[in-house]
């Protein structure tokens, strides 16, 4: 390609998507489009920034780039965090500028990533084919997204879309849960939200960049497909793969869910609302996510991760969040 725009190129998956299509040669030209500056002040050659807000048109912001692919990650999306209407009013305009933007320019290209929050809670195992039951705002400003760029797709029959439903991201630098795994596991005990067999899907924000040239060298019209590593495990073998990781074996203890909120809406009391230790955090921890990638399983994907060697990539790039 000779130009690819990242909308969300700031954001923890977009910036490293960029040096990825830097690194493997597949893109000369890389415009990061993001309300936010990129998280270091030198881009690479190849790689440039430009203010975008994905809430207003794109074509005054961006000009005529002419992109080959368009990448769609910018979203409000963190939960805690936002209010209830923040998530549509910038996940549907978003979507809706985006799909005007790639007519405008003729870019006949987008991949955009969607979400497991579209499954709503995952009583058994959920692909691809089952029943979308969205529960949150979130979840269902993405299958609204979802269904806009759907409709950009099927307006002309030469266009091509990718939609990933990504399951929660995690990595070198990512301050999230398994981080917050990680660190409790450091400090000497863990607590377990309710069961200790609940299942968590989780995906390595390296095998998610391998789903996306996957993705990208295949020729369906439309692909929507889940990333979560093969296998969902249960939230004490985690635990258990972070301990042996680490050479460190914890105390783990099990509490009711109800007394782990309360305990959550304490700590906000007593740290002004400054504490990670969110009711909203305890209480996702503690919903199953049982997520298959049958998609990618059927297609033949290669993946070279599970939680254990996730773990290994992890501490070989960036052992500072280890220590």
């Amino acid at each position: 390609m000779k130009c690819c725009v990242i909308l969300g190129g700031s954001g923890y998956i977009g910036y490293r998507w960029g040096l990825r299509l830097l690194a493997t040669g597949r893109c000369q030209k890389i415009v990061l489009a993001d309300i936010k500056k990129p998280p270091v002040e030198l881009l690479p050659k190849g790689m440039e920034f430009h203010p975008c807000d994905v809430r207003q048109p794109l074509l005054l912001q961006l000009g005529t780039l002419q992109p080959e692919w368009l990448f769609h990650f910018a979203a409000v999306h963190r939960e805690p965090g936002h209010e209830r209407p923040e998530y549509f009013d910038t996940n549907l305009p978003g979507s809706r500028h985006v799909c005007a933007y790639a007519e405008e320019v003729h870019c006949q290209n987008i991949l955009f990533t969607s979400s497991i929050a579209v499954y709503g809670p995952t009583i058994g195992a959920m692909s691809e084919t089952s029943p979308l039951y969205p529960t949150t705002a979130y979840g269902i400003s993405k299958l609204c997204a979802e269904l806009i760029h759907e409709g950009w797709r099927k307006a002309d029959a030469a266009r091509r879309l990718v939609v990933c439903r990504p399951g929660v991201v995690y990595g070198p630098g990512d301050p999230g849960n398994i981080l917050r795994m990680i660190r409790a596991v450091k400090k000497g005990f863990f607590v377990y939200p309710g069961s200790k067999t609940l299942r968590k899907s989780y995906a390595y924000i390296e095998g998610l960049l391998d789903s996306f040239e996957f993705a990208m060298n295949r020729t369906e019209r439309q692909l929507t497909y889940n990333y979560v590593e093969r296998e969902t495990e249960p939230l004490g073998q985690l635990v258990q793969t972070v301990q042996a990781h680490l050479g460190k074996k914890v105390p783990t203890f099990t509490a009711p869910l109800p007394l782990l909120q309360l305990a959550a809406n304490a700590v906000q009391v007593l740290t002004a609302g400054r504490s990670p230790i969110h009711p909203a955090r305890v209480r996702k921890v503690a919903t199953p996510t049982h997520i298959v990638p049958q998609q990618l399983m059927d297609l033949g994907f290669q993946f070279r991760y599970d939680f254990r060697t996730s773990l290994t990539d992890w501490t070989a790039k960036t052992p500072a969040d280890f220590q």
